[in-house]
């Protein structure tokens, strides 16, 4: 798999158009196969879309050939496909009786609604990196969940340049043709590098600049407006598989990406990433990800999951198939992860999302440092958030108390209240603001904060607001604006309060 030639991307054009002909998009695969089936791919499972492509169609035959694997007709492939410069070009092989995919296409939808195309090797975008059983060393994947999590996250503001460190596929990269002048994509597989520019030509967008060599050395000093990356962040004894494996000891890999990258961003700039991270014996895991953060940047950094050490060295020795080897091999290669894990203390491995942005504040000695543990689900895409958080962290950090109660308040859309208790009881135990939008978030409040958040409508400042609350529940008002400050902000931070200026 790892050692075959690609196509040429010459004529790409050609052939985007007949896919696109055949309705080969992902509006297209939905409508052909059905809900079901079309689940049933991401969980690496074909039988339900084979039976679905038994017509014998353009676009039963692109599926066929290039989604599922399986080799078609040539009068099928010809009435599907330009099949001559398919062939010429190395989309295709072909027999006497029948034409094979070299490649493996997904169509993949847009933000807004553009047919793009995710090329890559054959068997790794069924399924994604959930489990591709390949143990191949240039192996490169396409489309996974940590990749369209990663898009979700970033924000998707213009900008002038764009950095895709690890590129794979190329989907991040794609995703910031979009809004980025210029793209820069680097990676260590130089095969990565050439199925990056399959995406990008059959997708219809700009090239990129693609580099080879590891994190940020192909692009020495240079910096950017944008950075992300979903690199090999597996935490994992030795370097054996290039798409995921880091080849530094523990978690280096993530916390060097990530502390190299302040110096690679431009003022106002953002850096996403995806990573892995240890929990060790005797550390707190926050602290752990705190001394990652570069001087000069704010951040914000989610941990979405953490796994003990067995649950972890498993999912990961599925992914590679070794589960299915002779099973001394297998106890061999599980002894091998938890021998790494005993010598690094590691008693758990966290996942999640760390998000940079170069400010004059935190160069000044006054960063933003936001780190949190929120396994719940949230709604994608989350760039807007992601930017309205820090945001609204540059706006606290200029806002004194006596500035804060003088401030004007929105409460942010679909927020609701939840009251909770014993039934009959005539008062709640407690209150409850919930978001049904961006993190959706919970957070409990009392009963002046559920006061104070129904009535901000822009109209009137917080001080204003809480002389009334304080009038109507018989409060001292100078004691309830000396208290209510710092849950004001903690309303701001979590984003149930919108600041703005005063109404009309």
């Amino acid at each position: 798999m790892s050692t075959t030639s690609l196509p040429a991307p010459d004529r790409s054009p050609r052939l985007r158009e007949a896919l696109l002909a055949a309705a080969f998009t992902a509006d297209g695969l939905l409508d052909l196969l059905g809900a079901p089936a079309y689940a049933a791919l991401a969980r690496s499972e074909t039988v339900p879309a084979l039976r679905a492509t038994r017509g014998g169609s353009p676009l039963d035959t692109l599926v066929r050939l290039f989604l599922l694997q399986h080799p078609v007709p040539h009068e099928r492939a010809r009435a599907a496909l330009p099949l001559a410069e398919c062939v010429e070009d190395g989309w295709v092989t072909h027999t006497a009786d029948e034409v094979r995919a070299t490649v493996d296409v997904r169509p993949y939808s847009g933000p807004e609604g553009q047919d793009w195309y995710i090329v890559s090797d054959l068997g790794c975008a069924v399924g994604g990196a959930g489990g591709i059983g390949s143990r191949e060393e240039g192996v490169v994947l396409g489309v996974g969940g940590a990749s369209t999590t990663l898009a979700g996250i970033t924000v998707r503001t213009p900008v002038a340049t764009a950095l895709d460190v690890g590129t794979g596929s190329g989907i991040q990269a794609l995703h910031a043709s979009q809004h980025a002048t210029q793209v820069t994509a680097t990676d260590l597989n130089p095969r990565a590098l050439d199925f990056t520019r399959l995406t990008l030509a059959l997708s219809g967008a700009p090239a990129a600049d693609l580099r080879q060599g590891s994190l940020y050395e192909p692009v020495g000093t240079e910096t950017y407006d944008l950075i992300v990356s979903n690199p090999p962040f597996v935490i994992s004894p030795g370097a054996r598989l290039t798409y995921r494996d880091g080849g530094m000891g523990g978690d280096d890999l993530c916390r060097t990406l990530v502390q190299q990258a302040g110096d690679r961003l431009n003022e106002g700039g953002y850096a996403h990433f995806l990573a892995n991270w240890q929990h060790v014996e005797g550390e707190e895991w926050q602290n752990r990800l705190s001394s990652w953060v570069p001087h000069g940047c704010d951040a914000w950094i989610v941990q979405r999951e953490v796994q003990d050490v067995t649950q972890y060295a498993e999912l990961w020795l599925r992914d590679s198939g070794d589960h299915r080897t002779d099973p001394a091999e297998y106890t061999a290669r599980y002894d091998a992860w938890l021998d790494e894990f005993e010598a690094r203390k590691t008693k758990g491995v966290g996942f999640g999302w760390i998000t940079l942005r170069k400010s004059a504040a935190a160069a000044a000695g006054n960063p933003s440092v936001v780190i949190e543990e929120w396994p719940h689900a949230v709604e994608q895409p989350l760039g807007t958030a992601v930017q309205a958080h820090f945001d609204r962290q540059d706006y606290l950090r200029e806002q004194d108390d006596a500035a804060l109660l003088a401030g004007h308040f929105t409460l942010a859309a679909e927020v609701v209240q939840e009251q909770v208790g014993l039934p009959g009881a005539e008062d709640p135990e407690h209150v409850v603001l919930r978001q049904n939008r961006g993190m959706r978030r919970a957070t409990k409040v009392d009963a002046v904060g559920a006061g104070f958040a129904g009535v901000c409508d822009g109209t009137l400042p917080a001080g204003r607001i809480l002389d009334a609350i304080a009038q109507l529940m018989n409060e001292d008002p100078v004691l309830l604006r000396d208290r209510t400050p710092q849950a004001i902000r903690l309303l701001v931070e979590e984003g149930f309060l919108e600041p703005g200026p005063p109404a009309g």
